[in-house]
């Protein structure tokens, strides 16, 4: 049988076993899992679900009905899927929408914050490969002693130069970016979105990462309108300002539409809702956003720099299991605005712990591989699952092996948590986002490296023996096959 007929097969089986065609409201997917929402979950044949081939888990949240299908795979699933369904690709919205509704205030906007960054984080990965790359050629002593590659051979300076513009180019335009991101969530036009985000960081603005030092000095500009004083700054390194104001724009926009007659509105709607939109990013939204940015970054930056170890520990088991939540990439937003101060920190704490833990899956999903005799499905999913940890995608793992059998994810949790404290204490640092697996070594400071791997290994062995020495004792009590 074809790929595509094998696709097309699953395609049709997992249908079934939703409920049909009927039952769909929309359906997405993202790196590894197939996203439904369905109209009515108690049609769901979780059990036959579990046997179709290329399943590696299913599981509920947040209104969602997920299935892990694996990177490569899901995408090509889920077209036949789509079709099969008559849902059209546009419902995919729909879904978020959906979705979004249920939870609290504190979950939606931490699932806000995930949804604007899902899409663009290829594009700082790419970055910070990019960056790595310029650390291989830029750092001293790594290939030659007292040399980096550029002094040794001079012809290849201009190529590292290269490669930094391309790799800074993300960053320094990362507000054009989520503005994009976050307007389009929210349901408003993405290209004003990133006009908003263009303003925030607009040449005429003192630089944001400057803010600090001439509030200080007492020479942070102003402009002066009708008496009121309002900040001339930008908002370079930061993210919650650029998020609300997109949320404030998409809804400006969303509400004039309705208003507004059809002969004047792509004239007077995208107007006020700029115009709108930038006076309230500077007047209010900005400055009380950038506080409370401040304070979500200090308390990741509290663990790593206060609590040293312990701290890392702390982040290290919470981390996997925000990931059930889908959560996790919530912290990009924090994380972004640590890398943005690289200068003055030297560095990312957070990536070598996210690392350690997705390797620590990978781990325990291939201990289970070992252990398991008699479930031939399962001993495969632990395998493919386990080595996609090890290179940063963990969701296979998660959901098709470590959770299913519990004693895996609690491996897991074990490993994560001692490998993150010795990587605090050791305090290796990134240089930007990345794979964070095995391959992430590329964006750590070239002096911790070493450490890194140090770091991979111990996750890797500490989980796989924990794995191991919880399935024998369960073994005794016979809860394992």
């Amino acid at each position: 049988m074809s790929k595509d007929k094998q696709y097309e097969k699953v395609a049709k089986e997992l249908l079934k076993c939703v409920g049909g065609e009927e039952n769909i409201i929309s359906v997405a997917h993202c790196a590894t899992r197939l996203r439904v929402v369905l109209k009515d979950d108690k049609k769901i044949e979780s059990e036959a679900i579990e046997e179709i081939d290329l399943v590696k888990g299913s599981f509920n949240n947040g209104g969602q009905f997920q299935i892990i299908l694996g990177t490569g795979i899901v995408d090509e699933v889920c077209k036949h899927f789509i079709g099969l369904s008559g849902i059209s690709e546009t419902s995919k919205e729909e879904l978020k929408q959906v979705s979004s509704k249920k939870g609290n205030v504190m979950q939606r906007f931490l699932k806000a914050l995930a949804d604007v960054f899902v899409p663009i984080l290829p594009a700082l990965v790419a970055a910070g490969l990019l960056m790595g790359i310029n650390n291989l050629l830029t750092v001293q002593g790594l290939f030659i002693k007292g040399k980096s590659l550029i002094e040794a051979y001079p012809t290849i300076s201009g190529l590292a130069e290269m490669i930094n513009t391309f790799s800074n180019a993300a960053f320094v335009f990362l507000p054009v970016l989520i503005c994009f991101s976050a307007t389009k969530i929210f349901g408003g036009t993405p290209v004003l979105g990133a006009v908003i985000g263009a303003i925030m960081i607009h040449p005429d603005l003192l630089n944001g990462y400057s803010y600090g030092e001439a509030l200080l000095d007492g020479t942070v500009p102003y402009w002066s309108i009708f008496g009121f004083n309002i900040a001339k700054v930008g908002y370079q390194g930061t993210v919650l300002p650029i998020i609300a104001s997109s949320f404030i724009l998409a809804n400006i926009e969303k509400r004039l539409r309705k208003v507004v007659t059809p002969m004047l509105d792509n004239i007077v709607t995208p107007l006020i809702t700029v115009l709108v939109t930038a006076i309230l990013t500077f007047t209010v939204v900005g400055p009380v956003m950038r506080t409370v940015g401040d304070w979500m970054t200090a308390g990741v930056m509290y663990l790593f720099f206060d609590l040293g170890f312990v701290g890392g520990a702390i982040y290290g088991i919470v981390y996997p299991l925000l990931v059930i939540t889908g959560m996790h990439h919530s912290l990009v937003a924090a994380e972004t605005q640590i890398l943005a101060n690289i200068g003055t920190l030297g560095g990312s704490p957070t990536f070598a712990v996210v690392a350690a833990s997705n390797v620590a899956q990978g781990a325990a999903a291939l201990a289970v591989f070992f252990i398991i005799k008699k479930n031939a499905k399962m001993k495969s999913t632990a395998s493919a699952a386990g080595i996609s940890a090890l290179l940063g995608i963990t969701e296979p793992a998660v959901f098709g092996v470590n959770l299913k059998l519990i004693y895996p994810f609690i491996g897991a949790l074990i490993g994560s948590a001692v490998s993150s404290a010795y990587a605090t204490f050791m305090k290796v640092l990134s240089l930007s986002p990345g794979p964070a697996g095995l391959p992430g070594v590329i964006v750590i400071r070239a002096e911790s490296m070493i450490q890194y791997m140090i770091t991979m290994l111990m996750a890797f062995v500490v989980a796989f023996i924990s794995t191991v020495i919880l399935a024998k004792i369960l073994a005794k009590k016979k809860e394992i096959v």
